[in-house]
């Protein structure tokens, strides 16, 4: 076995992309205006306090609107979702141009028909090198779990078989 120190991008990115992941929308109203994007890296944190965490690029000007909202709607993604998903990840129009969504008395924005959707407010923030961990404390849940997910793997969206 032969291991390289992680200083290729590229490398480190194949690498990363090795391990499957589940793929969220996170996403608000804020005055007046849908912001949101998809993310990949979430993950289950606590049971209590209930946590679930997201990272996030430091550069993202999305998060940087995001992070003041007072509740982040989090929408796991289904596996009919993948066209969502890659709309969201856009860098520029409009993300939520014939996307079905659903929207709390708080603003918090679900994506309709996900598996599981949180309604959160930003617990901690925890600097990560060139990403922010971001923990959000769940106030408000609904989960199908008879819904599959959709997942990211080896760069690309999958469905579980």
């Amino acid at each position: 076995m032969s291991l390289t120190a992680p200083t290729d991008a590229s490398a480190l990115r194949a690498a990363f992309s090795c391990f499957p992941s589940g793929v969220t929308a996170i996403s608000s109203v804020i005055d007046g205006e849908a912001v949101g994007m998809a993310v990949s890296a979430f993950t289950t944190v606590s049971l209590d306090p209930p946590l679930i965490s997201v990272s996030i690029q430091n550069s993202s000007r999305t998060w940087q609107k995001l992070r003041t909202a007072g509740r982040i709607g989090v929408s796991v993604l289904s596996h009919q979702h993948s066209a969502h998903a890659r709309q969201l990840s856009l860098k520029a129009g409009d993300r939520f141009s014939g996307i079905p969504w659903d929207v709390s008395d708080t603003g918090a924005m679900f994506v309709q028909g996900s598996p599981a959707r949180f309604e959160c407010s930003l617990y901690r923030e925890i600097e990560a090198g060139d990403h922010s961990i971001a923990l959000l404390e769940i106030h408000y849940l609904d989960a199908d779990p008879t819904s599959a997910p959709l997942v990211f793997h080896a760069s690309a969206f999958r469905q579980l078989a």
